[in-house]
């Protein structure tokens, strides 16, 4: 759980009153408040209809205040979009749309749900929330993609694609179960993280062919700090009685509250080296002592060591390598990493001296600990430990090597960048393997997959790090391009974007570079290989892109005045005039 400021509350009488969502919403609403005020996350469940109306509604409800209860998040539940003003939005670190269809905001409601989302809130879309305000292009980016159509009730096969994202990690390759299933306008993949997609040669009347995403979820839309997650799922009243749907619901809404971490940026083109079956682990092999254990959940679980399984197969070059994995959480100081840029050998020790390791390891020095250079680099650790999953908890790595650079993502946010200067080593061409560390150490690896990269000419790779075996005990980021001093840490704790930098740790600007320096998208949010959305933040004040209205300078409930007029969402400030955020506290049917 991220760790947030509690924030001041306006006066009961100040307060607005949120209304029950059992039934149609009233104009005098009532409170309904759930749960023991834990000091944790608040959600608001929103389920306004102003067309079809889903009898399963009220089970959704208590489900999701079921869920809060035991999970520490306090539930408020309403159906009068009179709730959606700054001052009550502020109190919230997600919204729940729940099965809400047709024009259910108007303009002024839309605009201050929109800079809530800018500012770093949370968005929670189930079932019917995609067939909801198909005039709204913004909640149509929020959303994913708007609802088309559907065939009856029926039991399908679920594909799960992403075994790490709360939402479905508690989920096999495969999720059988019964509901109405949604056929979609577009196809969210270009611009969202599937987590699950439909089989549709299980069930009769799916129309979207050979890719129909169920849920998805999104670290930035239209280029805010906002997250959002949607699951298709929802529509029979029996659903929220299922386990299964259950966990997948609260881990959706942990995402988006801040309290679990994923990479949501879409992913594209990545292959499998290893995908949780045997077969697949014919190309790797155990160099050393110990061995690792597949587990019937697909896993590879570190047994003894030290040794290292190693993908001897082929070498690569530029690429990059995304995989997940999980600290086993009994003692909370397990060890591992993954070596990249080593020659073939079936002695481990040949990649400790000739590659590099990228270290999993929660307590040891900062060059040497989760996400460094082992030996070499630390990680930024203010960036790590605001993206970082803990022990018992499942989080990705992407390590993007492209020539002698190294760059390392956890759960979509860059949190190291090392160029490799040591003349017996190079990154241009090596092996890649995951360590067994110790009989103390268990740490468990799954979906190991990779996309191959242009490759990059020799001597074009900035200058990101000092010489060898010196580690950055700060944790900072070098400049690309741009001085900085040994160590040290970037401006407002952002990453530099190519001797650009970032902004209060967040998006670059419409039309500035990417982190990774790729070309700006002009649509669509972060993506795996880098790029960033038309819309994104302005850097250090600047104004907001798409023409984003800042908050009037109003004290936010349970906030404070936001900052240079901007909105306050629950202790993350939006700063500079709407610009720039920072959020490290950041037909009906």
């Amino acid at each position: 759980m991220r760790a947030r400021a509690r924030l001041a509350v306006a006066t009961a009488a100040a307060t607005l009153l949120i209304g029950c969502a059992s039934g149609p919403a009233s104009s005098d609403p009532g409170p309904d408040r759930s749960g023991p005020g834990k000091d944790g996350e608040r959600v608001l469940v929103f389920s306004k209809t102003a067309g079809f109306r889903h009898d399963s509604i009220p089970d959704g409800i208590a489900a999701v205040k079921a869920l809060g209860t035991a999970h520490g998040f306090t539930v408020d539940a309403t159906e009068n979009a009179a709730a959606f003003t700054r001052k009550n939005l502020a109190r919230y670190d997600a919204v729940v749309w729940l099965s809400t269809t047709g024009d259910v905001l108007n303009t002024r409601q839309q605009g201050t749900f929109e800079q809530y989302i800018r500012a770093g809130g949370g968005y929670v879309g189930v079932h019917a929330a995609a067939d909801t305000e198909y005039d709204w292009p913004f909640y149509g980016a929020l959303a994913g993609a708007y609802f088309r159509s559907h065939p009856a009730v029926q039991r399908a096969r679920i594909k799960v694609e992403d075994h790490a994202h709360p939402a479905t990690a508690h989920l096999g390759t495969d999720w059988h179960r019964t509901d109405e299933w949604y056929d979609y306008r577009s196809n969210p993949r270009e611009r969202a993280r599937v987590l699950a997609s439909l089989d549709e040669s299980s069930y009769s009347g799916g129309t979207m062919g050979g890719d129909h995403p169920i849920a998805w979820c999104q670290a930035s839309v239209a280029g805010t700090a906002g997250r959002s997650f949607y699951t298709g799922g929802g529509h029979t009243r029996e659903s929220y009685a299922e386990p299964a749907f259950r966990q997948h619901l609260l881990g959706g809404i942990r995402y988006a509250t801040g309290a679990a971490h994923a990479d949501c940026r879409p992913e594209r083109g990545h292959t499998p080296l290893f995908d949780g079956s045997e077969a697949s682990l014919a190309k790797w092999r155990q160099a050393g002592p110990g061995s690792f254990a597949l587990k019937d959940d697909g896993t590879l679980t570190s047994v003894g060591g030290m040794g290292m399984l190693w993908y001897a197969d082929r070498s690569f070059g530029s690429y990059s390598l995304k995989l997940d994995w999980r600290m086993s959480g009994a003692d909370k100081d397990d060890n591992s990493g993954i070596f990249v840029g080593f020659p073939p050998s079936d002695d481990p020790w040949s990649a400790v001296h000739h590659g590099y390791e990228i270290q999993i390891d929660a307590t040891d020095v900062p060059e040497k600990t989760t996400g460094s250079v082992y030996g070499f680099r630390s990680a930024d650790l203010a960036a790590r430990d605001r993206a970082l999953n803990p022990p018992g908890e499942w989080n990705t790595y992407e390590i993007r090597v492209e020539g002698e650079r190294l760059r390392l993502w956890l759960n979509g946010v860059l949190i190291n960048d090392f160029t490799n200067t040591d003349p017996v080593r190079s990154l241009r061409d090596g092996h890649i393997g995951i360590q067994n560390h110790g009989a103390d150490d268990e740490v468990a690896f799954r979906d190991i997959r990779l996309r191959e990269l242009p490759a990059v000419r020799s001597g074009t790779e900035p200058d990101t790090t000092v010489a060898p075996r010196t580690g950055a005990h700060s944790g900072g980021l070098a400049a690309h391009g741009g001085p900085a001093a040994e160590g040290g840490s970037m401006a407002r704790g952002g990453l530099a974007a190519e001797g650009g930098l970032a902004a209060h740790d967040g998006p670059m600007a419409q039309g500035g570079p990417a982190a990774d320096g790729s070309p700006a998208a002009d649509g669509g949010p972060a993506a795996d290989d880098g790029s960033v959305a038309q819309g994104g933040l302005a850097a250090d004040g600047g104004p907001m892109a798409q023409g984003g209205p800042a908050a009037d300078g109003s004290p936010a409930a349970d906030g404070g005045p936001a900052a240079d007029g901007g909105l306050a969402v629950r202790g993350r400030l939006a700063a500079g005039s709407g610009g720039a955020v920072r959020a490290d506290g950041a037909g009906a049917r």
